[in-house]
C-alpha cells in the first residue's frame, strides 16, 4: 500500500499562507545556503500529488509552467467542473474514495501538497501516514492554517529532524500506530 506523505512548509505560527494565499514570506527568507531544505530528496520518492482547488488556482496564478509536470496530480475540487488532462486530473465526487482507491495502487508515495482544508479532510480519515513539516522561523500574524479546526487528534511520532543555520527547521513525524 501506498503511503501519503504531507510536506509542506509553515510559519512559526503554524499557517501555509498569508490570509490572501500570497506565500511571499517563504520566497524572502534569508536562504544564504541556497539549501531546498531536503524538496528535491522527497520529490524523487513520489510519484503522484494531491492539492486542494484553492491551492491548484494559487499556483495557476503564479502564470508559470505546471512544476509538476512529470507526476499525476489530483486536484479535489468542490467547485464541478474543470478539466482533466492526462497529468492533472479533478476530483469532484467522493474524493476520500478516490484517495483511498489510489492509496492501494502500485507506485510510488503520494504527496499531499495543501492546504489546509484538505489536510483537515484526509486527517479526520485517517489518510496521511507522515508529515514533513518544515517550519520557517517567522510570525504572520494571521493567514490560512495548516490545520483548521475541526480536526480529530491523533498522535505523530517523530522520526527526524534537520535544522539550517538560518533557524529553519524541518521536522518528519509518522503516525502513531497504537
Amino acid at each position: 500500500m501506498r503511503k501519503i506523505k504531507l510536506y509542506i512548509a509553515i510559519s512559526l505560527d503554524g499557517y501555509i499562507a498569508r490570509p490572501d494565499g500570497d506565500l511571499d514570506w517563504l520566497t524572502t527568507f534569508p536562504n544564504p545556503e541556497v539549501s531546498d531544505y531536503g524538496y528535491q530528496e522527497f520529490y524523487d520518492t513520489i510519484d503522484t500529488i494531491i492539492m486542494g482547488g484553492k491551492t491548484h488556482r494559487t499556483i495557476v496564478a503564479m502564470a508559470i509552467p505546471w512544476p509538476y509536470e512529470d507526476k499525476t496530480s489530483y486536484i479535489v475540487s468542490r467547485q464541478q467542473g474543470g478539466s482533466s488532462t492526462q497529468q492533472i486530473r479533478i476530483l469532484n465526487d467522493n474524493p476520500i474514495q478516490a484517495i483511498t482507491q489510489l492509496k492501494e495502487q502500485e507506485g510510488k508515495a503520494i504527496w499531499l501538497v495543501g492546504g489546509g482544508e484538505l489536510v483537515a479532510l484526509l486527517l479526520n480519515h485517517d489518510l496521511i501516514d507522515s508529515m514533513i513539516i518544515t517550519t520557517i522561523p517567522t510570525l504572520l500574524g494571521s493567514g490560512i492554517p495548516l490545520f483548521p479546526t475541526p480536526i480529530k487528534g491523533s498522535d505523530w511520532n517523530v522520526v527526524h529532524t534537520q535544522s539550517y543555520t538560518n533557524g529553519v527547521m524541518t521536522t518528519e513525524y509518522e503516525i502513531s500506530k497504537k
